[in-house]
């Protein structure tokens, strides 16, 4: 066999005009356009020119083949990269797999502000440009007791924009013990520093007192920032003022007291047997002048960072030009006030998937695992159910978790399996431990349980 550019067969390819006026095409420019074709039969005819100066093809494929070929890498290439999948990690607010997933009246709400128009920056009583702020900052109003609100498109971005509008060029005391860094590298100092405020760290790793930052105040200092340990947990001997005492020595110095809550908890997650959440409500009752939090983690909304606090502070930060690039679409504010809506009903624990998930008891997890056990093992899967704990995850409650029943597959590769899941047409997403596929229901959402059964059937079939 020749391998080089003089290979008889490479006189014989088509070109890829000859390919894109043949009928066998027709159908496919009709799918994917024109464009797309031509660079797609482009891709194949470069490809089999490899193939034949290497020795691996012996024969011309007819149009029809060229085209199937084509088609394959065309789907490949303009397959969605975002798509949905089925939680079984038994991590509730899972950041990879998009935390808080929307109750049925979000998702509602945001299809019918998208369907067509809205009054999203107008007013209707007056027929003039009206402001988008308005919209959820009323809900969060009446539900946390503030004086104001306002929403931005995450609470990175709230944060940011609270130092720079704020603090700019003046310090901010931050407890040394404060100063987290979260997913995807994002650290408080840097955060800090791109605001354009000076930090000023006080105490230690594991203890700060009050007088560290009564000693750390001086007329260039702007505020007091506290940042909830929301994914760490510093325990032995430690120590540090609670929001009260930080909010009086903020006010006698008239200076304010910053809260980055970040979880947005706005019920008590104690009465589930979790260790302690402050809430928004604390926050502010502490004192807090303003307190950030995320929409999409306790809060149990979309992506969202929401602002709560002073009426005074919170217009400054509505008229800062950071504002207008960081601020809340449609589609999110509409999810985001229907999520309120059910705190405002008395209903989230009912209505709200993270909630749902947190207070499922363990007798209903069980009566859940043992079914699905009992039909993968009709269908020769063989599947145990074990004791096991879920996780809220989301950068909440570190170290908090739930008891919760497993199904345990068993498999004579637990690695493989897991990846099967992972690349079926409905990605089942589970976790390995100690060599052994874990499934967890509390995190599957009702409807998604039959998909998660057909797949695990389908995947195990194939390494049996």
């Amino acid at each position: 066999m020749q391998t080089n550019n003089r290979h008889p067969l490479l006189r014989q390819l088509p070109s890829v005009d000859s390919l894109l006026n043949s009928t066998e095409s027709t159908w496919l420019q009709q799918e994917f356009g024109r464009t797309y074709t031509l660079e797609a039969l482009r891709k194949v005819l470069a490809d089999m020119r490899l193939d034949i100066q290497n020795g691996e093809l012996d024969q011309i494929p007819t149009p029809a083949e060229f085209v199937t070929l084509a088609t394959t890498w065309l789907e490949q290439f303009l397959a969605p990269t975002l798509f949905p999948l089925i939680n079984a990690t038994g991590v509730i607010i899972h950041t990879n797999l998009g935390r808080a997933p929307l109750s049925q009246s979000a998702l509602t709400s945001i299809q019918d502000v998208s369907r067509g128009y809205s009054n999203l920056e107008y007013d209707i009583d007056s027929g003039k440009r009206g402001s988008r702020s308005v919209h959820a900052a009323e809900l969060l109003q009446s539900i946390t007791g503030t004086e104001d609100a306002m929403v931005v498109n995450n609470n990175a971005a709230g944060v940011l924009l609270m130092l720079s509008g704020l603090c700019q060029g003046r310090d901010v005391i931050i407890s040394r013990g404060q100063l987290v860094e979260i997913g995807g590298g994002f650290r408080v100092p840097d955060v800090m520093a791109q605001s354009g405020a000076h930090l000023v760290e006080v105490g230690t790793t594991n203890r700060t007192h009050i007088f560290d930052y009564e000693r750390a105040i001086t007329p260039d200092t702007a505020a007091i920032l506290v940042a909830h340990h929301s994914n760490y947990k510093i325990i032995g001997f430690t120590s540090e003022p609670s929001l009260g005492e930080l909010a009086e020595l903020a006010h006698q110095h008239d200076i304010p007291l910053l809260f980055d809550q970040g979880s947005g908890a706005l019920i008590d997650v104690t009465s589930f047997g979790l260790d302690h959440e402050p809430t928004v409500h604390e926050g502010l009752q502490a004192g807090a002048d303003i307190v950030t939090f995320s929409g999409d983690k306790l809060l149990g909304g979309p992506q969202a960072g929401i602002l709560c606090g002073r009426k005074d502070l919170i217009a400054i930060l509505k008229r800062h030009p950071l504002a207008r690039a960081i601020r809340a679409d449609k589609t999110c504010l509409a999810g985001l006030s229907a999520t309120l809506m059910h705190y405002l009903r008395d209903e989230a624990i009912e209505e709200i998937p993270v909630w749902k998930m947190i207070a499922r008891s363990l007798n209903d997890i069980e009566a859940e695992a043992l079914l699905v056990v009992e039909q993968l093992r009709e269908a020769s899967v063989s599947a145990e159910v074990m004791d096991g704990r879920s996780r809220i995850g989301g950068g909440s409650l570190p170290g908090s978790s739930l008891p919760t029943k497993l199904v345990i597959i068993h498999s004579s590769n637990a690695e493989n399996l897991a990846s099967l899941l992972r690349e079926a047409e409905n990605p089942v997403i589970g976790r390995i431990q100690e060599d052994r596929l874990l499934l967890d229901p509390r995190t599957v959402i009702p409807q998604q349980m039959p998909a998660l059964l057909e797949t695990v059937i389908e995947q195990y079939a194939k390494i049996r």
